[in-house]
């Protein structure tokens, strides 16, 4: 089906304040980034997080699923709860590394 773009607009401005948001559409879904860090996947029109130790607490009730075929089981951030989502990030925030820098191709001559 594929994430609408005013959807993907909406989880954006859900999260605005959060930290410096930018969103990249890819294959048809969205990644979400927080001060640079790939933080949301929007897939479908629902919003995922990976499931990392540092949120089990917060998410403890959260339904899971999976964002796409062949991928592990996410978190589902509910994310019109505006006070989960600034914890949930706020974590997610402090453990996502930056994503390494693409490497530029060699011209060969």
């Amino acid at each position: 089906m594929g994430t609408s773009a005013e959807y993907a607009e909406f989880v954006c401005s859900q999260i605005r304040g959060m930290g410096e948001i930018r969103c990249k559409r890819m294959f048809g879904e969205y990644m979400v980034y927080v001060n640079e860090k790939p933080i949301l996947l929007v897939c479908d029109n629902t919003v995922f997080v990976k499931k990392l130790d540092c949120i089990t607490e917060e998410m403890k009730s959260a339904e899971t699923g999976c964002p796409y075929t062949g991928a592990k089981e996410h978190y589902i951030l509910d994310i019109e709860d505006r006070e989960l989502c600034e914890r949930v990030i706020s974590l997610l925030e402090k453990e996502t590394p930056l994503p390494e820098p693409k490497k530029k191709a060699k011209s060969g001559v």
